[in-house]
């Protein structure tokens, strides 16, 4: 059960990278309704994303 939540935490952090990419970048989905939003949501996926890589190596 803990290597799927870490794989799940992975992969949510990674379309919330996406997603918001998209919208910084081109204005789709959100049409860029603040630089500032997108990026704290891009920097705080990244973490997540690190959390969740490191605790995955953990847990083998």
């Amino acid at each position: 059960m803990s290597k799927a939540m870490t794989i799940l935490g992975m992969v949510v952090a990674g379309l919330l990278a996406v997603v918001f990419t998209l919208d910084w970048a081109i204005g789709v989905p959100f049409e860029t309704a603040n630089w500032k939003m997108n990026l704290g949501v891009i920097l705080g996926s990244l973490m997540l994303g690190f959390a969740s890589w490191e605790a995955f190596r953990e847990v083998r």
